[in-house]
């Protein structure tokens, strides 16, 4: 039977990280995506969990984003207007693939098991950003971690093409179910969930409507995946994600 997981985008409960791992088993760590902690900190954080816990991470923005986007401010590094072009869009060079390395180091102190990767609207689907797609993800070392893409923009207009490298460069497509279907064939689905009414609309508080429906359509899932992640990213993403918990328990489903 599939294993369907449940949390949050961050430390969402009241109380930190310990009030955390009484009401969860899985988080998807987000701020690594603004600034990576130091190592020490990473481990800290594992040595605190339960064993049983599980962290997933965010990728590093610095891969994924132009040093032109407003959140690069909080990534710890400055740079000149120089090399702007050698940092994110998953451009294969010396910078952007040490920042991997730094990040993947991240992700080995927490045993993390899935790196997500989200790319801005900015990354659009042209020749030169699927290229760097295709020699990024075939150079850099992935250890045992399962890596997976977030694509916005325009991506929604190509499902083909996401398909396409999804499956070539062995990446789970991350997706909000509530809205698209994910278009990878790998046995792992990774459910996002930013509001409705909008592709991102964090101060969205989903009805027990919503809750339902997704609940049916991490049913469906069930029958083609044999582990769904379903995260809640939104401002009651805690709230949110304990009341989902109760209807899938309620409907058997975990």
């Amino acid at each position: 039977m599939s294993i369907v997981k449940v949390g949050c985008c961050g430390w969402a409960v009241r109380g930190g990280r310990r009030a955390y791992f009484k009401e969860f088993n899985l988080i998807e760590i987000q701020s690594t995506f603004y600034k990576l902690p130091r190592l020490e900190t990473a481990l800290k954080w594992k040595e605190e969990a339960p064993e049983s816990f599980e962290f997933t991470l965010k990728a590093w923005q610095v891969i994924t984003h132009s040093p032109k986007s407003p959140t690069w401010r909080r990534s710890g590094i400055k740079i000149s207007k120089e090399t702007y072009d050698r940092y994110g869009f998953f451009r294969p060079t010396k910078e952007n693939l040490e920042a991997w390395e730094k990040n993947l180091e991240i992700c080995k102190a927490l045993n993390v098991k899935i790196c997500i990767f989200q790319s801005p609207p900015s990354f659009r689907p042209v020749k030169e950003n699927i290229k760097n797609m295709e020699i990024f993800f075939t150079t850099i070392a992935r250890g045992s971690i399962y890596l997976a893409w977030e694509p916005r923009g325009e991506w929604y207009k190509r499902p083909d093409l996401v398909k396409k490298l999804c499956d070539e460069l062995d990446i789970i497509h991350v997706v909000d179910i509530l809205k698209r279907k994910p278009l990878s064939s790998h046995d792992i689905a990774y459910i996002r969930l930013h509001g409705l009414n909008g592709d991102i609309n964090y101060k969205y508080k989903y009805t027990d409507e919503d809750l339902i429906r997704l609940s049916e359509e991490v049913k469906w899932l069930i029958k083609e995946k044999n582990e769904i992640y379903v995260l809640f990213n939104n401002i009651y993403m805690a709230e949110d994600a304990k009341r989902f918990l109760n209807i899938l328990k309620r409907k058997g489903i975990i």
